[in-house]
Formats: structure tokens, sequence, C-alpha cells
């Protein structure tokens, strides 16, 4: 498994509303493509303009394999929907290690 981090300043009055339109836009177009497993919208209680995103993938290759034309349309509806009132400050990747039991 492949966890993709995706973590965005917003404004925190708009915070509910970045969530709710990555949940219709994002989240809907993303589960159509074959490895995507779930995604968790983590809030910092400490700072209401920080959102992070944790999406789970089966593999790297089935993430990767979407097209960048694909992920711009997808961009596109959702930065309409927004307008210029967020940043994405960090993108990561980590790959999930099981360990036998002993």
């Amino acid at each position: 498994m492949v966890i993709e981090l995706l973590k965005f300043q917003t404004d925190p009055n708009l915070r509910e509303k970045f969530i709710q339109k990555d949940a219709e836009i994002w989240t809907t177009a993303l589960a159509k493509y074959p490895g995507f497993l779930s995604k968790e919208v983590w809030i910092n209680p400490n700072n209401p303009s920080e959102v992070t995103l944790i999406i789970r993938w089966e593999t790297r290759e089935q993430w990767k394999a979407i097209s960048p034309a694909d992920l711009a349309v997808i961009d596109g509806k959702f930065a309409q929907a927004l307008g210029n009132t967020y940043q994405m400050v960090e993108l990561a990747e980590y790959q999930v290690r099981k360990f036998p039991h002993t």
C-alpha cells in the first residue's frame, strides 16, 4: 500500500467548504480509478487553516497511472469551486511496510 499525503493551508472560515468540495470533486473522481482504497481528512486542532489529506492506494503504479490531463481537469473544477483560497504546502509519499509478527 502507498500513502499520498497532501497538506493545505486554507482560509479558516472556508475550511469546511474546502473539505466539502474536496469530497465532492476530488474524492468522487479518484474513487473511479483502479487502486484507490480510501481517503481521510485530518484537521489540526491547533491550526484551523491546516487541512491534511491522506489517500491510500493499492500500488504506486496504479496511483501514478492517472493521466496528468485527467488530474488537470479535476484540479480545474476544484479551483473553480474555491477560487484562490487555498495553497498546497506539502506533498509526500509513503510506503506502508508490514512486518510479520514474531
